[in-house]
């Protein structure tokens, strides 16, 4: 079996304006940026220090077309994307790029869950999976949040596809229950019943940042919205909720002091 399977392994920007968006998340997160030098393809490498963390794209004419938002999407580790590719889809899920390969890189898909929320699965071009970043490094993903219509549904069917464990479970109360789930030993996510005033299911994801007051400031100067937060989490963590210049959400973890 792959390493890495199961983990969350890249995150990546498409855009409306990838020069906006570059000095955007210099500025809020602390990404350097650097091209990639992709054969055809104008694509930006995001580091946090020397690790690529995420990538950045400008969004295909053809996605705006048909209305799709800026957006982040989360690549998941696989053993055969072409085999779970199938299996995804034999499970309710709906292919939106079919298996292709990304010379030098590996092979990936990009499918929508049963309940519309889209990832992509992603076998890279070496059986070596590079080391997991500690716990709150900054300018890395340090939480993954499912926004479903049905967060049993949805939990079975990743534990299903890529094997994630089933967590702690946290009563919200008027919000219903939040379901942590696992790769090995260590809790990477939560998913729920997203709100009624959501339209639909999509995946929020969380990158580490120092003083989450200084971050949510930095959002705010420099053209983006926070949506939510501060907000205190269990163990000690805050959280902000926001939305880039260009309209894709994503969300910060910090520490407040």
């Amino acid at each position: 079996m792959h390493e890495s399977r199961g983990r969350f392994v890249w995150y990546e920007l498409m855009t409306t304006d990838p020069g906006a968006a570059k000095a955007f998340y210099a500025a809020v997160v602390g990404w350097r940026a650097q091209d990639s030098h992709m054969p055809g393809m104008d694509y930006t490498l995001l580091y946090a220090g020397e690790a690529q963390v995420a990538g950045l794209a400008a969004l295909p004419d053809e996605a705006r077309r048909m209305g799709v938002p800026p957006h982040w999407l989360g690549y998941v580790a696989v053993d055969d994307v072409d085999a779970f590719t199938d299996r995804a889809t034999r499970m309710g899920a709906t292919v939106h790029v079919p298996p292709m390969d990304i010379p030098g890189v590996g092979r990936f898909s990009i499918v929508a869950d049963p309940q519309g929320a889209s990832i992509a699965l992603f076998r890279g071009a070496s059986d070596s999976a590079g080391p997991q970043a500690e716990p709150g490094a900054p300018g890395h993903a340090g939480w993954h949040e499912l926004y479903a219509s049905d967060w049993e549904k949805a939990f079975g069917f990743y534990a299903e596809l890529v094997g994630w464990g089933k967590g702690e479970t946290m009563d919200m109360g008027e919000m219903g229950v939040y379901q942590l789930f696992s790769t090995g030993d260590r809790a990477i996510g939560g998913m729920f019943n997203k709100p009624p005033m959501v339209p639909m299911c999509f995946w929020l994801y969380y990158f580490n940042v120092g003083d989450i007051d200084a971050a949510a400031a930095r959002v705010t100067e420099n053209g983006g919205k926070v949506m939510m937060g501060p907000h205190e989490v269990p163990g000690g963590g805050w959280i902000v909720q926001c939305s880039d210049p260009q309209g894709a959400m994503f969300a910060l973890v910090g520490r407040r002091g």
